[in-house]
């Protein structure tokens, strides 16, 4: 012990500082506490054991020490001495090996069983090991954040093994599943038009966290909020995962996309009074997790066992966990999974100013960084339209029911559609607010693809083992007249007219569309709406669906073209509504010009759409109505209207360029039953 300095406070977590690594931990209560070094990631036993003594390794609540002659690449774990009383909100326990809340990587998956809640034995051959990164070494040949605005954002969500781990992918094996098979499928993104790509959970998380025979595949189950999940890079060096995370961050800001992560601060997983201990209830449970009144018991705000507590320690935790994945991997925003947690207080009290996320809001680290909410959570909190602060853009769930609920032809929802086209100034009444703020969505990973919608009246979850207990029940599909797949051409041809219906509405509705990975080309769960646990081709990324669906993938390129290509589907403000008077940007009508149908009975909709200083004049007719009607045109001044979309007609006519979109004569069009058009003006 004599080569081991005192240390220092800050900062948390292992810190190459010169000729060594300082290591810093908080554990409130712990009577001591033992600093592991390990020669090799699966070394059974540490090869050194540093006791770390009140008197000289602990000010306040925090551990420290400096230990000359290690570097990078050093494999360590702590141990936790203290008392394991429940019902004090104490769960410490010697027998198990804990990882450093602020790892930056994360090893020993090759021997890694979960373990289980109360360990009589000690678990060191079996548990996972911090390493020790040196974040100043890697070369990021001057990269800088594309800094897209939200208004000229087009999102595609993706989870990052799925995306490429068919074996019709194209890539060698190693690169199947991985950071670095992305890297090569960047020409596809580009190709599609997207500008940022939304990542499912690449926090360290445990594939183990779910039902026996299965694997926890979305990765909504974090146990290191620092450290990129191993399993997704072709590396296996220690150290492999965080380079090749930075080399596909890097990758794709050269080709001009944006890298969002799915942040899942709510929950651990630790999970519950019964569920195991990785590292946060080991070292100070109750500072880490909020606690019923017994103490014994979690609060389960999330639906997952337990819920992080929003309390000084893990605030700054969070706060710091975000600045380091801005400054030090470059991400250039988050998606808050199950947002309104963190609105609540220590005791599960929703909060009017939430402190944590208004310091989230302004912290100048993250002050160019997007800031994405999911602004609900699984106790009942619902958020969207109010959420804190006042730079976080809102996963707009409105908009997928009522869109959903529109192309199916429920009653009703004419209003609510026109809503949801200009940016929903019903949901979002601020005058100051900027309407793509609004994150727009018809599918997301949580719920049927955009195929499943248009071929399933229900859920079909039988192979996650729970007797499809699991999964939303409301999930406003429409089968089309059969349940599931099907040869009869007159129903893929009506499928095929809906996924136009919806894709159309996603992309030229005011707000920032989010596409999910494969609903351009049909991608199917064969009717699964929790795909959580499916590490198999049931949620993989097809290839060999882009020369099935030549057609759909097209007119989905050319949705987002027509999106990235005009100034009016990136306007930064509500846009006026007739009013009478003065001329407006978007005049409402019906099947006759000016007189929008409101009823419950309608099933149609129809404006016109003026940008307010540049020469784009648009018209949108929604039929979902089950027969043909035909709509009144309004007269053009020396121009006329050219048909750009019609989703009833085969491909190529369904989508034209407006080069060479065809002559429409003036008066009526006649759309078809469940049908969109988009004419423009020239």
């Amino acid at each position: 012990m004599s080569d081991v300095l005192p240390g220092q406070t800050y900062p948390l977590g292992a810190t190459v500082q010169g000729d060594g690594v300082n290591f810093c931990l908080f554990s409130k209560g712990a009577a001591k506490i033992e600093l592991l070094l390990f020669e090799r990631p699966l070394d059974p036993q540490p090869s050194r054991v540093i006791t770390l003594d009140a008197q000289r390794h602990k000010t306040y609540h925090y551990w420290h020490a400096f230990v000359p002659g290690i570097g990078a690449g050093q494999v360590y774990a702590y141990r936790a001495y203290g008392s394991f009383a429940p019902d004090q909100g104490l769960r410490f326990n010697s027998n198990k090996v804990l990882l450093d809340p602020y790892a930056q990587a994360v090893v020993g998956w090759e021997n890694y069983s979960r373990p289980a809640a109360i360990a009589p034995f000690d678990n060191c051959p079996q548990a996972l090991r911090s390493v020790v990164v040196d974040t100043s070494t890697y070369d990021w040949e001057g990269d800088v954040h594309p800094k897209i605005p939200y208004s000229k954002t087009i999102i595609h969500e993706i989870h990052v093994r799925g995306f490429t781990c068919d074996s019709n992918s194209g890539l060698a094996p190693e690169k199947r599943g991985t950071y670095a098979g992305l890297i090569e499928k960047i020409p596809y993104l580009q190709s599609l038009g997207i500008t940022a790509v939304e990542l499912m959970p690449i926090h360290e998380f445990d594939e183990q966290d779910a039902r026996p025979g299965l694997k926890n595949y979305w990765g909504y189950s974090t146990i290191a909020f620092f450290a990129p999940h191993q399993a997704y890079s072709s590396r296996r060096d220690p150290l492999g995962a965080v380079d090749e995370f930075r080399d596909m961050v890097k990758a794709l800001h050269r080709a001009g996309i944006e890298v969002i992560l799915d942040v899942v601060f709510n929950h651990t997983a630790e999970g519950n009074d019964e569920g195991p201990t990785f590292s946060f209830k080991g070292l100070s449970n109750s500072d880490y997790y909020m606690l019923e009144e017994d103490l014994i018991h979690y609060r389960n705000y999330s639906g997952c066992g337990n819920t992080f507590q929003t309390n000084a320690i893990a605030s700054a935790l969070i706060l710091d966990c975000l600045r380091y994945w801005a400054t030090e991997m470059h991400v250039d925003g988050f998606r808050f999974d199950l947002a309104s947690v963190l609105s609540r207080d220590s005791s599960g009290v929703p909060l009017k100013h939430p402190p944590l996320l208004w310091v989230i809001n302004s912290d100048p680290k993250l002050a160019g960084i997007k800031l994405i909410a999911e602004a609900w959570d699984a106790a009942g909190l619902y958020q969207v339209g109010s959420f804190a602060g006042d730079r976080f853009a809102e996963w707009n769930g409105p908009f997928r029911d009522d869109v959903r609920r529109f192309v199916k032809g429920d009653p009703g929802m004419v209003k609510r559609l026109a809503n949801r086209m200009i940016g929903s100034p019903d949901i979002y009444p601020q005058h100051d607010r900027e309407p793509n703020h609004s994150i727009n969505f018809v599918t997301c990973h949580d719920g049927f693809t955009l195929n499943d919608l248009v071929s399933y009246n229900r859920k079909h979850n039988q192979a996650n083992g729970e007797n499809s207990r699991d999964g939303a029940n409301d999930n406003w599909s429409w089968n089309c007249g059969v349940e599931g797949s099907t040869d009869n051409p007159e129903i893929e041809a009506l499928r095929l007219r809906q996924i136009k219906n919806f894709l159309t509405i996603l992309f030229t509705a005011q707000g920032t569309p989010m596409m999910l990975m494969g609903d351009g080309v049909r991608r199917s769960q064969q009717g699964n709406n929790n795909a959580y646990c499916q590490d198999n081709e049931l949620s993989w990324f097809d290839w060999s669906a882009l020369d099935q669906q030549t057609d759909l993938l097209r007119f989905t390129k050319e949705l987002i073209g027509l999106n990235n290509s005009l100034a009016v589907f990136s306007l930064e403000q509500i846009l006026p509504v007739s009013d009478g008077g003065q001329t407006p940007h978007i005049v409402w009508h019906g099947t006759k010009l000016a007189k929008p149908d409101w009823g419950d009975g309608s099933h149609c909709l129809a404006f016109t759409l003026h940008h307010p200083t540049k020469d784009e004049h648009l018209h949108f007719i929604f039929n979902a109505y089950w027969q043909p009607l035909t709509f009144e045109l309004p007269p053009l001044s020396g121009q006329h209207w050219h048909r750009i979309i019609d989703t009833d007609r085969p491909s190529p006519e369904d989508f034209c360029r407006p080069a060479t979109a065809p002559l429409i004569q003036p008066g009526a069009y006649t759309v078809a039953a469940r049908s969109t058009v988009v004419l423009m003006a020239a």
